[in-house]
């Protein structure tokens, strides 16, 4: 009997389409290892951000709240930013700039073939933890 409590995964974009993408890649990869909560809106993600997250997928940019208040609001509830992967359209080295100091794990260029192949690496290290 498997007692193991899924990890939490918090998505938060404005593409409902992406927050699925996100949703279908982390159950075909974990299964019911990941319990994966999915925010199309930024504020409506605010309540749910806390230190029990064991990964967050945050899209930079999103109509009302961009990506940096976001961290700025989960760094004081207690999310550990070292769980916090930025994903943005952007290319990758604007994305370094912006978030280089923020301490998160990482940023992503979700259109790029190669970002991709080194998120799945990012991915499967933190689940393991």
């Amino acid at each position: 009997m498997n007692d193991v409590k899924p990890r939490r995964i918090v998505v938060i974009d404005d593409s409902a389409v992406q927050c699925q993408r996100w949703r279908q890649l982390l159950l075909e990869r974990y299964g019911d290892k990941a319990a994966v909560e999915l925010f199309t809106d930024p504020r409506a993600a605010l309540p749910a951000l806390g230190p029990d997250i064991h990964l967050m997928l945050l899209d930079w940019e999103m109509p009302g709240l961009r990506g940096e208040e976001v961290v700025e609001e989960a760094r004081r509830r207690g999310v550990n930013l070292k769980r916090v992967i930025i994903t943005s359209a952007h290319p990758a080295d604007q994305l370094h700039r912006a978030f280089d100091s923020s301490g998160c794990l990482a940023v992503i260029e979700k259109s790029e073939p190669e970002q991709q192949a080194a998120f799945v690496m990012i991915l499967d290290s933190i689940m393991r933890r």
